[in-house]
């Protein structure tokens, strides 16, 4: 009985190893499978991630080449624009405190919205010279309501005038009083002095063309009367050209002399001849709106010169500027020797 028990145990320890064998072959199957599975995924993210930094490598390169080229000078000149308009935001600011912004501003507003004028003239003035704005006034400018017609008619007329160094003293108060009766000043905020010609002529046309939407912007001296039809006929036989420079042509000597009463300080710019460009005189001469806009956008960086007449046709030299040499801008002295006649 114990024999036959001994050999009845035999075949079921066999068979536990038996088991126990392809138990640890499947354990050992599913550990490689799993090992290779992980390893693979491990690579494949690897890969991924590469890959991944190529293409952001290759994306901030291009990135960093567009804006260097094209989007970066776009931003930068917004950034120079938005300074401007900041600094002028300023400077409006201030002449408002200090009353010295055009009064006109409302009636300019209602202008741009009407047909664009033919021409808006600015009489070069200064202070003690009220006589003169009085003969202009009676002559061919008109006052009141002869100054409203004429504007209705295409042609804005007004004096030029800046301040006083000393602001608000009796010279300021002279032509404030003055503008209250007449209601025909702008007032520029820039100094009037003989060396500021050339700024206040800039400034004019800044001025101008903010405030008036017009063909023709024209600068005359309050020394010299003007036939207003003829003028007007003149400007609109040349109002289909889109950058007109019009005046009587001249040149002449630049004068190195400090003594001289025509000096020029910038001299040796103008060669060994001594010989200033072609250049309308600066009795009365015009611009077209292209121009004068030319002027306004570029007022900061625009070069000037002793006299304002060259310090204007500086201004266009390189450009597809068409120069009109109209001899009726000539000046002639007349029968009094105080007026000169144009037009």
């Amino acid at each position: 009985m114990r024999s036959r028990g001994s050999s009845n145990r035999l075949p079921n320890s066999g068979g536990f190893g038996f088991h126990s064998r392809i138990s640890a072959l499947v354990l050992s199957m599913f550990a490689t499978m799993a090992t290779i599975y992980v390893a693979a995924r491990m690579w494949q993210d690897a890969e991924s991630r590469v890959y991944l930094i190529q293409q952001l490598h290759t994306t901030t390169a291009l990135g960093n080449s567009a804006i260097s080229v094209d989007n970066k000078l776009k931003v930068e000149a917004c950034r120079e624009q938005e300074h401007k308009l900041s600094a002028l935001e300023m400077d409006l600011s201030a002449a408002r405190q200090e009353g010295f912004v055009s009064k006109e501003r409302p009636e300019n507003d209602s202008t741009r919205s009407k047909k664009r004028l033919l021409a808006v003239i600015g009489i070069i003035t200064t202070f003690g010279r009220k006589k003169n704005r009085d003969a202009i006034r009676k002559a061919w400018m008109g006052s009141g309501a002869a100054l409203r017609k004429l504007e209705e008619k295409g042609i804005v007329v007004r004096f030029v005038i800046g301040r006083s160094a000393n602001r608000r003293d009796s010279l300021d108060r002279e032509i404030d009083n003055e503008h209250r009766q007449t209601d025909d000043f702008i007032v520029l905020n820039q100094v009037e002095a003989p060396e500021e010609s050339s700024n206040k002529i800039k400034f004019f046309f800044v001025h101008a063309v903010e405030s008036w939407d017009a063909e023709f912007y024209v600068k005359v001296n309050d020394d010299v009367y003007v036939n207003i039809d003829t003028l007007g006929a003149t400007l609109s036989a040349h109002s289909d050209k889109p950058r007109v420079y019009m005046g009587c042509m001249k040149s002449g000597q630049v004068f190195s002399e400090p003594t001289h009463k025509w000096y020029e300080p910038d001299w040796w710019k103008f060669g060994d001849a001594k010989s200033y460009f072609r250049h309308a005189s600066g009795e009365i001469y015009a611009l077209s709106r292209a121009l004068v806009q030319f002027i306004s956008i570029n007022r900061s960086i625009l070069r000037i010169y002793a006299h304002d007449d060259v310090s204007t046709g500086s201004w266009f030299i390189g450009l597809d500027v068409k120069h009109v040499d109209e001899r009726k801008f000539c000046c002639s002295p007349s029968s009094t020797g105080s007026i000169c006649t144009a037009i």
